[in-house]
């Protein structure tokens, strides 16, 4: 059986851009995708503020935009998606994301619009490890992704349900709809079900994962920003999260999702069976990241994992559904982002190479050449 593979390689503001390119290449991007299709760009935006590590950076989405272009992608949107507590408008303004759309001429639509989009029943011919227990034998998905290749743009970081969070994690608020919740506990296997069906759905997926500043700790908002210098990508989503891992200091194959995903066939979990191009030293690396404790890491468990689980259904339907948005708003934006984490952002503005760069993008815009 032949190796998967995944491209890993050291980066620094001043090439950023052209390694970004470089990445694509190696990792097969213009390989894993339909040129007769339409391309989704995927943006993750897992905080609408600008905290390190937590969304897809400027250079990222810019890179990727360059880098298919020059393989002859031109047809290409972006597609946002809300939930309950991140706002895609604010996200996608405070990120830095709309003067490089303008720039390239990327149109943005949004899943949760009717203008944009549709959501159709859709019945997913791989057999569905937990998907149709909440949904049924048909599983409302956006119209508008069938029939179009998909480049997913996550940070390496970890996340409080799932370990850490890449390539497989970032399909889940852009296919699931509002009953998303409902899906937490068994939210391993949602991940899987979601590859099988992109699987189906998309004739061509790619990943280009950033990892200039990574998220360790409490994720995807409340985490510590470490700066790495890394560039991942790949068209295996389940080898690309397996290498992001075990770079992070997890063992893959000890994280349900990937291991589930590998054992269904969908990709490569296991770092034997994955070939490294770029730079093999930088994916040796062990950062070491822990999950960690946190008080909404606890709460997250007591809602989907711990004895209330079998309350889920009525915990997610309004008004308790409401109830918890607004705890985890206040949580987040009223609490966290005053008190630590936009301190934190505005000391890694002044006092890292790449949050001066994220200044750099605030103040002009777009940096690439063609823009």
């Amino acid at each position: 059986m032949s190796k998967a593979k995944v491209a890993v390689l050291r980066t620094k503001p001043a090439t950023v851009l052209a390694d970004v390119v470089r990445a694509f290449e190696l990792g097969g991007g213009a390989a894993a995708l339909d040129r007769s299709a339409p391309t989704i760009l995927k943006d993750n935006i897992s905080w609408h503020y600008p905290f390190p590590s937590a969304n897809t950076t400027p250079w990222q989405l810019e890179g990727t935009i360059q880098a298919l272009k020059k393989s002859g992608f031109d047809r290409i949107t972006c597609v946002q998606n809300k939930t309950e507590v991140t706002d895609a408008f604010k996200g996608e303004d405070l990120n830095g994301y709309k003067p490089i759309f303008k720039a390239y001429e990327i149109p943005v639509l949004f899943n949760f619009r009717d203008e944009d989009m549709r959501w159709t029943p859709y019945r997913p011919k791989a057999k569905m490890l937990v998907l149709d227990k909440i949904y049924g034998e048909c599983v409302p998905i956006p119209d508008y992704f069938i029939g179009r290749n998909i480049v997913h743009l996550p940070t390496t970081k970890c996340h409080i349900y799932t370990t850490t969070t890449g390539a497989m994690k970032n399909a889940f608020g852009g296919l699931l709809s509002h009953k998303r919740h409902q899906t937490h506990t068994h939210i391993h296997e949602t991940l899987v079900d979601l590859l099988a069906i992109q699987k189906e759905i998309h004739p061509g997926l790619f990943c280009l994962m950033d990892g200039t500043t990574a998220g360790n700790g409490p994720g995807p908002r409340v985490m510590k920003p470490v700066r790495k210098d890394v560039l991942l990508a790949s068209r295996d989503q389940v080898a690309i999260d397996a290498v992001a891992s075990k770079m992070m200091g997890f063992d893959p194959m000890a994280i349900p999702y990937i291991r589930l995903a590998h054992e269904a066939g969908l990709g490569i979990g296991r770092p034997e069976e994955i070939e490294i191009v770029g730079d093999p030293s930088a994916a040796a690396e062990n950062w070491g990241f822990k999950v960690g404790a946190s008080f909404h890491r606890f709460a997250g468990w007591v809602t989907w994992f711990g004895p209330t689980r079998v309350l889920q259904k009525l915990l997610t339907r309004p008004p308790i559904l409401y109830l918890g948005n607004f705890y985890s708003f206040f949580y987040h934006d009223v609490i966290h982002w005053p008190l630590k984490e936009g301190r934190i952002y505005k000391k890694w503005l002044t006092d890292s190479e790449w949050g001066r760069l994220f200044q750099a993008y605030r103040d002009k815009g777009c940096l690439g050449p063609g823009a």
